[in-house]
């Protein structure tokens, strides 16, 4: 299965999920909205730190819309890779792994596959 295939599932399972809760996925939304619009750090620092948060959590669903939310702003490979080194570093082995899998995302959603 492929990162777009991923992303495509991942996407109808959330509109799904959405219709049964709507009050919770509204208040989910707007708390996203907040935090990505507020604060003094830039939208793609945040997406780094998303990155790294679902690197090391083992979300793959998670590391797919974080990292082509970071391609839509122009993140580099060399820039994910500062990223995903200090999350093994934190996160040892297992983000190793996952790190391997955003790394592979990057790759498959800018062509570099």
């Amino acid at each position: 299965m492929t990162w777009n295939d991923k992303l495509n599932d991942t996407r109808q399972q959330l509109r799904a999920l959405n219709k049964t809760i709507p009050d919770t996925a509204q208040a989910f939304g707007a708390l996203g909205k907040a935090v990505k619009e507020g604060g003094v750090l830039e939208f793609k620092t945040k997406e780094y730190v998303a990155l790294g948060i679902a690197v090391a959590t083992k979300c793959e669903a998670c590391i797919g819309l974080h990292v082509e939310a970071l391609v839509r702003c122009g993140a580099t490979r060399e820039e994910l890779g500062d990223v995903l080194a200090m999350t093994i570093q934190m996160g040892g082995g297992p983000s190793m792994m996952y790190a391997a899998k955003a790394l592979d995302c990057f790759d498959e959603l800018t062509g570099q596959a």
